[in-house]
């Protein structure tokens, strides 16, 4: 994804590919984002106070077709901020998959709440107790309000150096990845097991004929993310599957094409 934050500074230089990388296709920044959301059901909530002055919350969240769902009480300094002022952003960090917390993805969603109503609201409330079923204790409560959340503006990281913006009608339209939630047995059996052809794939596939070892890193729809030992360093590729797949039971077979297709050198 680009770097597009602004200068990296003096930060270490990652050794780039040394040949085509092959079926590098990935998710996009907004497929990324809706993964992540649907990924878990808590984040921070930054508000705004009667002064104007930032204000985090810890809070749990529902999605209805994306858009979070929050079920705040206004006994919380966080409920009266959004009654007061729709304006607000969530923070939410996908489940951690990492040794080190900053190399694993989050997604920060800006713009504004609003109070469903009509058939909305009834959409908003079983969304909410899908995510969050505990809520069905105090969902009810005349301090309680639901709160929809109009994405404005979305923002992914994936770790260093892998991060983008999105539209809200790109984060809207996109749908979270079938693959990626529950691939974390697969990616461990491909690392513990098949350590020589991930590094075939880093070599014949990936860019890194120089590879020395390869790690899997993260596995989607597309392909798989890989880490990369080369004699100039560290690197990271993609390896793509000759086509996409649709669910985690198709990966096995994807990876075995993968695997396949790196042996012949193509």
């Amino acid at each position: 994804m680009a770097l597009d934050h602004g200068d990296p500074g003096d930060a270490p230089s990652v050794p780039p590919p040394l040949a085509p990388v092959v079926h590098d296709r990935r998710p996009s920044a907004a497929e990324e984002a809706r993964t992540i959301a649907a990924s878990t059901n808590t984040a921070t909530l930054a508000s705004l106070t009667a002064d104007g002055d930032p204000w985090a919350s810890f809070v749990t969240y529902g999605l209805l077709d994306g858009a979070p769902v929050l079920c705040v009480s206004r006994m919380a300094e966080h409920g009266r901020n959004l009654a007061g002022d729709q304006r607000m952003s969530l923070s939410i960090v996908a489940p951690q998959s990492q040794t080190d917390p900053l190399a694993s993805g989050r997604i920060t969603l800006a713009g504004v709440v609003e109070r469903p109503d009509g058939d909305e609201l009834a959409a908003a409330r079983a969304a909410h107790l899908d995510g969050v079923p505990a809520a069905k204790y105090y969902l009810d409560y005349s301090d309680f309000t639901l709160w929809v959340m109009r994405v404005q503006r979305v923002r992914w990281v994936g770790g260093y150096g892998r991060m983008d913006s999105a539209t809200a009608d790109a984060y809207s339209e996109a749908a979270p990845d079938p693959v990626s939630p529950t691939s974390a047995y697969a990616i461990e059996h491909l690392n513990a097991d098949h350590a020589s052809s991930l590094n075939a794939m880093a070599r014949e596939l990936g860019g890194f004929p120089d590879a020395t070892s390869a790690e899997c890193t993260a596995a989607d729809r597309y392909g798989l993310d890989l880490k990369v030992l080369t004699p100039r360093g560290i690197a990271y590729t993609r390896v793509g599957y000759a086509t996409p797949i649709d669910s985690a039971a198709e990966l096995r077979a994807a990876t075995v094409e993968l695997a396949k297709r790196a042996a012949a050198g193509r």
